[in-house]
């Protein structure tokens, strides 16, 4: 099978200083993937190299099957780009910006889903794109990266400046891309898009791949709090005496613990016992991310 994106100890230094350090990933057709990492953790320069808008120092990249340096041409035809500095053509209207790139892609233009993309994303095309608001700067971004459907899809903060309603409309865009089989892989400090689009994430630390997990596995093996109440005395400190399971607070009808992974083992122990409400506080990604990065600089 061809991956979308592959990468092999892909590294680049600058004068001694390795900002992105053996990555290896492996990223599938019709998968969303966050990049994640603290500013210059490595991730816009993973995006540069698989453009091969930089050299790698060493390792290879590949954009389904064509590597991203040695064939850089085909390899970049079968993306899309946003990067994290849009620049525009300030004296161009927004669709003769559009009609620039769509001169230089290679395959065709569909004018109907253009116009679609620009109408859901609420943005004026005949307008000169030195009178856009940042916002709509990132909205033209968004539709020239989309503009052919191309089959990979290279974001640097795509919904940067964005307003939540707006920022919801692209992820459903790319939600939609991804279920016709695009990849999607794209940079953020936003957890809350990542928690709501990606499959799966990478996080970076210090220019290291520290992990690789599927969103729901990241979270769900993650410390969270549990508050349980009874109808009448809780169980004895025996019976909730069990590994990955801390018991915080107790009082005559209430039990408070910190879980570490599954909370079933815990809910099995209670069994016995009248449960009347259960509370469950999982971490946010911006918690999990922070565990990450402090068990990584240790």
């Amino acid at each position: 099978m061809i991956h979308a994106i592959e990468t092999s100890r892909l590294t680049k230094a600058y004068a001694g200083k390795t900002a992105l350090d053996g990555l290896d990933l492996c990223i599938e057709p019709g998968e969303i993937f966050g990049f994640l990492g603290p500013n210059g953790a490595g991730k816009s320069t993973a995006i540069r190299l698989l453009l091969d808008l930089i050299r790698p120092t060493s390792g290879s990249a590949r954009i389904l099957g064509i590597d991203c340096h040695h064939q850089s041409p085909e390899a970049r035809a079968l993306t899309g780009y946003l990067p994290g500095d849009l620049r525009l053509w300030p004296g161009l209207r927004g669709h003769e910006t559009i009609d620039l790139i769509a001169s230089l892609r290679t395959r065709p233009i569909d004018p109907t889903y253009v116009h679609n993309l620009a109408d859901r994303l609420t943005i004026d095309l005949n307008m000169r794109t030195r009178s856009y608001s940042k916002g709509n700067r990132q909205k033209l971004g968004i539709i020239l990266a989309l503009l052919d459907r191309p089959p990979v899809l290279l974001l640097d903060e795509p919904t940067s400046g964005l307003d939540p309603l707006v920022q919801r409309i692209v992820w459903e865009i790319l939600g939609e891309r991804a279920a016709v089989g695009t990849a999607v892989f794209f940079s953020s400090h936003v957890m809350s898009e990542v928690d709501q689009v990606c499959d799966r994430v990478g996080i970076l630390r210090a220019g290291r791949l520290v992990a690789v997990e599927p969103v729901s596995a990241l979270k769900g093996r993650s410390i969270r709090h549990v508050e349980v109440s009874f109808d009448g005395p809780v169980p004895p400190p025996e019976a909730v005496r069990l590994p990955g399971i801390r018991e915080l607070r107790r009082d005559f009808a209430t039990l408070e613990f910190e879980v570490s992974g599954e909370v079933d083992p815990l809910l099995k122990a209670l069994g016995p016992y009248h449960v009347v409400d259960l509370r469950t506080e999982q971490p946010t990604l911006d918690e999990v991310l922070l565990g990450y990065y402090q068990e990584a600089g240790r």
